[in-house]
């Protein structure tokens, strides 16, 4: 039975596309059929880490958000691309990239008149039937606005990440008492960018009484990761580092 799994954060900046490049990548590894569905339309950005171009970009979300193409056409076979581009051997499976449009006219006329959410509800099932993946993942929008409440509303599994700090913090508890109501089935937090200055089992412990969730890990800071700077899949790049044994760790609870 397919998935569809949700990647949250209530602000923007905690990784939260990086996290799920990654965790795309690792299902793909395990011989599994991975869309992701870039919905920030607002600001865009996991195309970046799959090293597709604007040029690249036949159709996007938006293109099947304004009944000019179907779901599937605005999806891109990424999975090559992003093994080749970190020397590693190909991937099992298959990763397809559903981006949001980079054009400034596009993104300028989606603020300016909006779009019917209920399409992307369609669309998402429409991309699972149609390219036959086992999971989808959707990159939402940080914060809670209408598309992001939808696509946490009809998930499997909720990951929400977020630093250890105390903007981060509150704005989690939020995202946490809003996903509770909509009734996930699941939902789990994964600490994300921790100073290694702070102990992980002291960060996890406090993030789970603040708020009575599961953090299914906390990964600290990496200069590996910060030096990348986005240009790849790091789990592809380094897949003996600790921060890749991680988040494969997280994928097979994900999947469990």
């Amino acid at each position: 039975m397919p998935k569809i799994i949700s990647i949250h954060s209530f602000r923007g900046g905690t990784g939260k596309s990086n996290t799920s490049a990654n965790i795309a990548a690792l299902m793909a590894k395990r011989g599994m059929r991975v869309g992701v569905v870039d919905t920030d339309i607002q600001s865009p950005g996991i195309h970046v880490l799959f090293g597709l171009t604007e040029h690249d970009m036949q159709h996007s979300l938006n293109d099947y958000l304004w009944g000019k193409c179907e779901v599937q056409h605005t999806a891109h076979d990424v999975t090559q691309h992003i093994a080749e581009a970190a020397h590693h051997p190909l991937l099992n499976g298959k990763v397809f990239l559903t981006p949001s449009s980079l054009k400034a006219g596009e993104i300028a006329q989606i603020l300016r008149e909006k779009y019917d959410v209920g399409l992307l509800n369609d669309g998402f099932h429409q991309l699972i039937e149609a390219l036959k993946l086992d999971v989808l993942l959707i990159d939402t929008h940080p914060g809670l606005n209408e598309e992001t409440l939808l696509s946490v509303a009809i998930s499997d599994a909720l990951v929400i990440i977020m630093r250890p700090d105390q903007q981060d913090f509150q704005g989690t508890a939020v995202t946490v008492e809003v996903a509770r109501k909509l009734e996930v089935p699941r939902m789990m937090i994964l600490v994300n960018k921790a100073p290694l200055t702070l102990k992980p089992d002291e960060v996890k412990a406090e993030a789970e009484n603040a708020f009575d969730c599961r953090v299914i890990t906390v990964l600290q800071h990496s200069d590996e990761l910060m030096a990348l700077a986005s240009r790849g899949v790091f789990a592809l790049y380094y897949p003996e580092h600790k921060i890749t044994q991680q988040l494969d760790e997280v994928v097979t609870e994900l999947l469990a």
